[in-house]
């Protein structure tokens, strides 16, 4: 019973209109097929793929789950036809280089797409979605050979990919990683070990899977600088392409999981697979952060989708259920109650689902661009500028995106009551799928140890302080009278930011005075902080959506609701969400000690 409408027209609004998508095109010649026209072609074509095809696959894929049979993996009843339609419209070439048979348009279009597909379907996605980020690795670190060997069919989607890191006594932790890599005569290794928690590591939709893998050299570094990467077809290749005798990757068993039971999630065995290295030997994971940045904003873009769909059928059921009368007077006395959306918390919740749907969209597509920056990037020093950028922002997205996902979805359920707690209408099911997104490619404190102590503290807030300069610099040009007519309007949003931003510079400088001190006070400020730095810069795009929303209502009177819709939103936003900061601060800026003080005998006295 879910219900989906790819939302096209705020996709547009800022494609279009808030980040100027084609002013940004047109700085690449390679993107020069990426017209407005083309663009809209796309996005709604793949609206009505997503929307007749995958999201009838959703509440079915969970209920049936994956099969497994001896090492043998069967997806769903449907997914394998969707999926053939996929490749078949040509969606997994759609950005990707025409030199390996893509279309050679832009990454940020790919995540629009990947947006549409995620919402309708989260878990048939992940199947396509996993090897965007092997691909990535394979374009920035492969040989030639290994790039024509393996790129034109990952591009065209007849072989899948997957990320091989973690083992059963790892976990987020890589350093201890034991797979072994053994070399051979000709070149290649034999790649012995067990890989768990395999998103997509086994299935029935392509005829080979290509796993990146992490393992040891002999004689290689302990820890995580001994790490090397290596690429292990499920079955094996000739230099022709060509599919030989199966290569020893056997699927040990699938997880029974909470949610996304439509997607396989395999423990892998490698008995003596044939691998070829990638990259240079014990820089494995130095290579591999390249799938992971990939990886990571994709799973920010799960919150969206998550928060997007429990949104619009939260929306849905609250015009129609019927339950006892506004506090103001009966609104529609001819019926037996009035529908709950006319009671201020059901709206609250609303509001509070469609400021997350609409914010992270925006925190992702402005990504996006950084992306795309990143790819076509002529230079070392272009690169490592945005790829610093997005080194920043990547933590904060990952988790701060999926952490409201979760409560947009929770609130998608209490809209609807007891009925949200039922399979049939889906909402329990959303709640369950994106709880992973929180988990996988690092937790919410993983994120936050990597936001705070290696983007912020050991960079000096270099990142931070260019970020919060380009926030100030619009505050700055929104309050000026002469450049912008709606500063009266505007003023709200420009001071509530400005004012945030420089609480934000003021912390980050006093936790890092006290970390010198005090080491723990990174461990016990980092998710706390990050959640703050998320609110204050979702509040910056909020902002930035209500500017051109102000603009576009002198233009374009065919859409004047759509954009008064849009400044609503952000008062919402501002008066009710952005005043978490508050909170935060003090809670992050608290002294560790309580934390630590108690002895972990006392802990519990069972």
């Amino acid at each position: 019973m879910l219900q989906y409408k790819a939302p096209v027209m705020d996709m547009k609004f800022l494609i279009e209109d808030v980040f100027k998508y084609y002013k940004h095109y047109e700085k690449y010649p390679e993107f020069a097929e990426a017209t407005p026209d083309l663009v809209d072609a796309i996005l709604q074509e793949c609206a009505k793929f997503c929307e007749n095809e995958l999201l009838p696959l959703n509440q079915s894929g969970d209920k049936e789950g994956c099969k497994f049979d001896n090492g043998v993996v069967t997806t769903p009843t449907g997914f394998k036809a969707a999926y053939n339609k996929y490749v078949e419209g040509g969606w997994q070439s759609l950005s990707h280089p025409v030199e390996h048979g893509g279309q050679g348009l832009p990454p940020s279009l790919g995540m629009a797409k990947q947006e549409m597909m995620g919402t309708a379907n989260w878990s048939w996605a992940m199947y396509p979605g996993l090897s965007h980020g092997a691909m990535n690795t394979i374009q920035s670190h492969g040989t030639e050979a290994q790039k024509e060997l393996y790129l034109t069919r990952l591009t065209e989607g007849t072989w899948t990919g997957t990320m091989c890191l973690t083992e059963p006594q790892c976990g987020t932790d890589l350093g201890q990683v034991k797979t072994k890599a053994i070399p051979n005569a000709d070149g290649t290794y034999d790649i012995m070990g067990t890989k768990i928690f395999i998103s997509a590591g086994e299935h029935d939709l392509t005829e080979n899977i290509i796993h990146i893998v992490l393992a040891r050299l002999p004689g290689a570094p302990e820890g995580t600088r001994g790490i090397s990467l290596f690429i292990v077809p499920k079955v094996q290749v000739d230099q022709q392409g060509n599919l030989g005798e199966s290569n020893k990757v056997t699927c040990g068993a699938i997880e029974d999981k909470m949610g996304i039971k439509a997607s396989s999630t395999a423990v892998l065995n490698f008995d003596n697979a044939k691998g070829v290295l990638i990259g240079p030997e014990n820089k494995g994971l130095e290579c591999m952060f390249t799938f992971m940045n990939t990886a990571r904003v994709g799973t920010a873009l799960q919150g969206v989708c998550a928060s997007e769909l429990a949104y619009q059928n939260s929306l849905l059921y609250a015009k129609d259920r019927l339950s006892m009368r506004a506090l103001t007077g009966k609104k529609f006395p001819d019926k037996v109650a009035d529908p709950i959306i006319v009671h201020p918390d059901v709206r609250k919740m609303l509001m509070t689902q469609k400021a997350i749907s609409e914010g992270g969209r925006a925190m992702v597509y402005y990504t996006a661009k950084i992306v795309d920056e990143i790819e076509m990037a002529k230079t070392e020093e272009a690169r490592k500028e945005a790829d610093d950028r997005l080194g920043f922002i990547t933590p904060i997205l990952k988790a701060f995106l999926t952490e409201l996902g979760c409560e947009s979805a929770s609130q998608g359920m209490q809209v609807f009551g007891g009925h949200g707690y039922i399979k049939e209408w889906g909402m329990e099911q959303i709640v369950r799928d994106v709880r992973i997104a929180t988990l996988y490619e690092g937790t919410t404190g993983i994120q936050a140890l990597d936001l705070l102590g290696r983007k912020i503290l050991l960079t000096r807030g270099k990142a931070l302080n260019k970020f919060s300069k380009e926030v100030l610099l619009f505050c700055k040009d929104k309050s000026m009278i002469s450049k912008n007519p709606h500063k009266r309007q505007m003023n709200k949003f420009i001071w509530a930011l400005s004012k945030n931003v420089a609480n934000w510079q003021q912390y980050t400088m006093r936790l890092a005075l006290r970390a010198k001190k005090d080491r723990d006070i990174v461990g016990s400020a980092s998710v706390d902080y990050l959640m703050y730095s998320g609110y204050i810069m979702m509040g910056y795009f909020w902002a930035q959506m209500a500017q051109t929303a102000y603009e576009k209502l002198a233009t374009d009177l065919e859409n004047r609701d759509f954009y008064r819709a849009k400044i609503k939103t952000a008062e919402f936003y501002f008066e009710r969400l952005l005043p978490r900061t508050k909170s935060l601060a003090k809670t992050m800026m608290a002294d560790p000690k309580t934390l630590m003080q108690l002895d972990e005998d006392l802990l519990s006295f069972l």
